[in-house]
């Protein structure tokens, strides 16, 4: 049998934020039967954690869908770190910093205990950038059931990457937003087109951002939160001229529309002009524990 907990991501209240299934010790276990078991939990992602390859790194782990393994993944990483550093809970204030072995390469991990309050921002592997491919706005109109895309500040949609590659579409309001989701077959063609699988549409809010992301295809019809997306989103900021030198805060809003609002703390850093790195961070609380046998 393996040992295996589940978290709410980028909450800091149960049953909210983005479920996640943290499977201990599996070393042991191949490709074929990780992904058994992230079909089993039914969560938009399971993590496997396993030993590092490297002695001075905390953990290495490996991330899947539903569908298949990806090679990062932001609430994955956020809740397994917390959890991982054992800092969840009462005590005093403390900083562990952690590094995880990712597909995509090392993540480095903060989680600080402040005031009672756990949070971890990792520093993403990869720093995004444009991703080639076609997304015609008509056709995003016609793929998410909405009359237009677009937004101040954000005319069409981009398509960005760093590790996954998403289609970012902005919309005019709140209730596009609302109103958004998959329609075939457009979506199909759109996907096509575009090179990617998933979605994430979103809408400048005071404050902010908030988002919903769509990916029928890889197993999740939609997603409470999603880390990778919100860090690779920066890309898109960038471009827009909506961020400068230095370290600008960007709070993002996901999951309303499904009752499972998800709070994500985005970092953009610029230097000499460009877009020098990404950092992501939220809270995440356990919700159970247990075991599962081996497929």
């Amino acid at each position: 049998m393996l040992t295996f907990e589940t978290w709410d991501v980028f909450t800091e209240t149960r049953f909210r934020g983005n479920p996640l299934a943290i499977v201990h010790g599996a070393e042991g276990l191949s490709e074929a039967q990780m992904l058994t078991l992230a079909r089993e939990f039914n969560l938009s992602e399971t993590i496997f954690v396993l030993p590092p390859r490297d002695k001075a790194h905390t953990a290495r782990v490996r991330i899947f869908f539903p569908t298949a393994e990806i090679p990062f993944a932001g609430h994955p990483t956020i809740g397994c770190a917390i959890c991982l550093s054992g800092l969840a809970g009462e005590g005093p204030d403390s900083v562990q910093p952690l590094v995880l072995e990712e597909e995509a390469g090392l993540v480095p991990v903060t989680v600080t205990r402040q005031a009672g309050r756990v949070r971890a921002e990792f520093t993403a592997p990869v720093t995004p950038f444009a991703k080639p491919g076609q997304a015609d706005p008509d056709l995003c109109a016609q793929a998410l059931g909405v009359a237009a895309v677009g937004a101040p500040g954000h005319p069409g949609p981009g398509l960005w990457q760093g590790g996954p590659g998403f289609l970012y579409v902005p919309l005019p309001d709140l209730g596009a937003l609302a109103a958004a989701g998959p329609r075939e077959p457009a979506w199909s063609r759109l996907m096509a087109g575009a090179g990617v699988d998933s979605a994430w549409c979103y809408v400048p809010v005071e404050g902010g951002y908030r988002a919903r992301m769509f990916s029928p295809t890889a197993g999740i019809p939609e997603d409470p939160a999603t880390g990778s997306a919100s860090a690779i989103f920066a890309a898109e900021l960038f471009a827009r001229g909506l961020v400068g030198e230095g370290e600008t805060p960007v709070a993002i809003t996901q999951g309303v529309e499904m009752g499972r609002p998800s709070e994500i703390a985005l970092t953009v850093v610029v230097k000499d002009g460009a877009l020098a790195s990404v950092r992501v961070a939220g809270s995440a609380v356990p919700v159970s524990k247990g075991q599962i046998a081996v497929p």
